[in-house]
C-alpha cells in the first residue's frame, strides 16, 4: 500500500472518529503552541493534520488530497512524498506557533499546510492538469485552482487572521500560504529540471 493511501485512509477515519464518536481526541491531538514545549506535546506537529474542525474542512482537503496526492507520489516516490507531507505539516505551523506561544486557549487543527504543499508540488510536475468539480460544468486548469485555493485561504484569514471554528477548533488558513511555499521549495531543491520542463511547457 502506498504512503499516499495510507494517509488518506488514516486522516478519514481518525477524522470522522474524532468528529462523531470520539470529540475528546481532537483536543488530544490538535497544535495547541502553549502546551508543545510547557507539556512537551510536540507529537501534535504531525497529529493536528489528522484530525478536522468540520465534515466540510475534511471533505475539501481530502478533495484535494485524491486529486493531486498519487499523482505526485507516483513521480517523486513514497519515500519523498512522505518527507513532503510531513515535514510540510511541521513547517506550516511554525508560524503559528511565534504568533500564538502565549496563548493557551489557541488550537488549530487539520492538513491544510500538507494539502498545499503537495498542491503546489504537483502542480510544477502536472501544469496542463484539468480538474472537473462539480457544481461547475467545465474543468478546471490545475495552476487556476491552485490560486483560488490560496486566495480563498488568504481571504478566509482577513489577510492573515485565522478563523474560530466550531468549539473553538481553529482551521489554520496561514497554512496554506506557508505550505504553498514549501511544496514550491521541495521541487526545487530535490529536482530543479522539473521547473525548466514546467517553463517549456507553459511557453512552448
Amino acid at each position: 500500500m502506498s504512503i499516499a493511501l495510507l494517509i488518506f485512509i488514516a486522516t478519514i477515519v481518525v477524522s470522522l472518529v474524532a468528529l462523531y464518536a470520539s470529540p475528546k481526541l481532537i483536543d488530544r491531538l490538535a497544535f495547541r503552541p502553549y502546551f508543545v514545549q510547557r507539556r512537551g506535546q510536540y507529537y501534535t506537529v504531525i497529529t493536528h493534520g489528522f484530525v478536522h474542525a468540520d465534515l466540510m474542512h475534511l471533505i475539501f482537503n481530502m478533495m484535494t488530497f485524491w486529486f493531486f496526492a498519487f499523482m505526485l507520489e507516483g513521480r517523486v516516490g513514497g519515500v519523498a512524498f512522505g518527507a513532503l507531507y510531513f515535514g510540510s505539516l511541521a513547517l506550516a505551523v511554525s508560524t503559528t506557533f511565534l504568533k500564538h506561544r502565549n496563548d493557551p486557549d489557541y488550537a488549530t487543527v487539520g492538513a491544510s499546510g500538507a494539502i498545499a504543499a503537495v498542491l503546489f508540488a504537483a502542480i510544477v510536475y502536472f501544469p496542463t492538469m484539468k480538474l472537473f468539480i462539480l457544481p461547475f460544468p467545465f474543468p478546471i486548469p490545475a495552476p487556476v485552482f491552485a490560486v483560488g485555493y490560496v486566495a480563498y485561504s488568504w481571504y478566509a484569514t482577513g489577510g492573515g487572521r485565522f478563523s474560530g471554528g466550531p468549539g473553538g477548533r481553529r482551521v489554520n488558513h496561514d497554512a496554506h500560504l506557508i505550505g504553498a511555499l514549501v511544496g514550491l521549495l521541495f521541487v526545487l531543491l530535490t529536482d530543479p529540471g522539473a521547473y525548466t520542463q514546467l517553463l517549456r511547457t507553459v511557453f512552448g
